[in-house]
């Protein structure tokens, strides 16, 4: 059995976001819809030719408290709520003389961009939308009986729908779907700011909201589902980013290019930071993109192969031949010259990403992972050490160049999966030890890296001798400060806070390194 399609009779049309709404507008009345509008929308239909009636007429009561009442009346939520199959419904509907609506379309208040243009307190709360929820929601509500649309991107398929005669029951069912998560994101956007304006980063009741920019083909394996989806903020980076060209990203892809592209933007010299598995295999700093390019990949360039590369400045077409001269899954960049769009065009699968901007990596925000039962919410780590944050432990003090070596490594294992212990040297990595279970297995691993790039590159001894090492939490022991001395490495940084510091601080001067304390570690898992 065919199931019926329900026209629409009446429609109340209130929007914030104008666009395409002449055209429902104009598809509505093609097919005997009473329009029933308010404010700048109905002067929106009515400049266009549309024949609207003012819900202030239509209701008898007018708008009241600077419009902030126009529709919290029962002639439309009882227009709304009533149910057509229930015969004490109409009774009273018609009693009350209540005429049945049975199309919304409400856009909410623009409460985030009012936000984010810097508005005062006054106009943000002035910006908080109470009857277009209430309406939304009780549409959605009575969905048997009522459509509520609350995007322009379901006009088309409305539109449609009423040109096959009106409106199914299953169409019906996923726009009131659409609707509460609409509405539940608003509420979870101004509960945030409101905690916010309170200084509260971690309140009570923590609510989360995001819209799905795409699907993706699968998770981080293919048995996996998974979804990109944006949360409103205006961070640059994965959301902000507009894809030249390439072939749809992955999850994994995402993942890295988003770990790629935040480490990046630690530097403020032009830098290159390529990643594999969501760590750092080659960081470095130079005068120009081409020189740090080569300086990175020169610590790994087995793990670079099928990499992800970060670049801080706007991607020059020297650089982007490097780069494209080796397998390269993604690049990212704030932007990119003609010239160098011109170079990677010859390489369709490579995928190319300009996000308009660097994040800031000071800035304050809100880090969260999943766990069984709930989820663990954080600030980010906007952790960022100084020459002047650190303290000199042992008998000799680090050279200027050990010093700037110090913190660039420093800044590396931030983004380094723990334990990290990260070699430098002339402003680029030399040797990088991921996510061990002992810190001295890092250390030697980082180690024995940089001996093989050396090896496969014609060098005469490893290229960690007389680097810097960087380990993103303190020695708990004297041997991992010995396997990086054992390196090769001449000067160390470390958090320090180890009941062992001491016995640390006694082999550094044996060996007749210098050795830097933070006070601040950066544990990644």
């Amino acid at each position: 059995m065919t199931e019926n399609r329900i026209p629409v009779r009446r429609a109340l049309l209130s929007v914030s976001d104008k666009a395409g709404l002449i055209e429902l507008g104009r598809a509505l009345a093609a097919h005997g819809t009473e329009l029933l509008s308010t404010g700048g929308s109905a002067r929106a239909l009515r400049e266009a030719g549309l024949t609207v009636k003012d819900v202030s007429e239509h209701t008898g009561f007018p708008e009241i408290l600077d419009g902030r009442v126009k529709t919290l009346v029962p002639q439309v939520h009882g227009g709304i709520l009533g149910r057509r199959d229930l015969a004490s419904h109409q009774e009273q509907m018609a009693q009350h003389n209540i005429a049945p609506i049975d199309l919304v379309c409400v856009n909410l208040y623009p409460f985030a961009a009012t936000v984010a243009s810097g508005a005062g307190v006054e106009d943000c709360i002035e910006n908080i939308d109470i009857g277009g929820p209430a309406m939304v929601r009780a549409s959605a509500k009575n969905h048997d009986h009522v459509v509520i649309l609350t995007s322009p991107d379901q006009y088309a398929g409305l539109i449609s729908a009423l040109e096959a005669g009106g409106t199914l029951h299953a169409e019906r069912r996923a726009y009131a779907a659409a609707a509460y998560a609409h509405t539940a994101a608003y509420d979870s956007m101004i509960s945030r700011w409101f905690a916010q304006q309170a200084g509260d980063l971690l309140p009570q009741t923590l609510t989360l909201s995001g819209t799905r920019g795409n699907l993706l083909r699968y998770g981080e394996n293919p048995h996996q589902q998974a979804a990109f989806y944006r949360d409103g903020s205006t961070r640059p980076g994965l959301a902000s980013a507009r894809q030249v060209q390439g072939k749809a990203l992955s999850y994994n892809n995402l993942n890295d290019t988003d770990a790629a592209f935040e480490a990046v933007a630690e530097f403020s010299s032009p830098s290159v930071v390529i990643v594999k598995h969501a760590n750092p295999c080659g960081v470095a700093s130079a005068e120009t993109l081409e020189d740090a390019w080569v300086a990175a990949l020169r610590c790994d360039p087995v793990s670079a192969f099928g990499g992800i590369v970060a670049v801080n400045r706007t991607l020059d077409a020297a650089t982007a031949k490097r780069i494209s001269a080796i397998f390269t899954e993604v690049i990212v960049a704030p932007d990119a010259e003609p010239e160098a769009l011109a170079v990677l065009a010859a390489k369709k699968n490579l995928r190319l990403l300009l996000t308009g901007g660097l994040p800031d990596p000071k800035a304050e925000g809100l880090a969260v992972k999943t766990v069984a039962g709930g989820f663990l919410a954080q600030s980010r780590d906007a952790g960022h050490v100084t020459e002047a944050d650190l303290k000199v432990v042992t008998k000799r003090a680090p050279t200027d160049a050990e010093m700037r070596d110090l913190l660039f490594a420093f800044r590396v294992a931030k983004h380094v999966k723990s334990n990290a212990v990260i070699y430098a040297k002339g402003g680029a990595t030399v040797g990088i030890g991921a996510g061990q279970m002992s810190r001295v297995d890092s250390a030697r691993i980082a180690a024995r890296k940089s001996a093989d790039a050396a090896e496969a590159a014609g060098e005469q001894e490893p290229l960690t001798t007389g680097s810097v090492a960087a380990s993103d939490a303190f020695f708990p022991f004297a041997d991992g400060l010995e396997s990086v001395v054992a390196a090769g490495a001449v000067a160390v940084i470390q958090p320090g806070g180890s009941i062992r510091d001491q016995e640390v601080i006694d082999a550094a001067d044996k060996a007749g390194i210098a050795m830097v304390f933070t006070g601040m570690r950066h544990f990644r898992h």
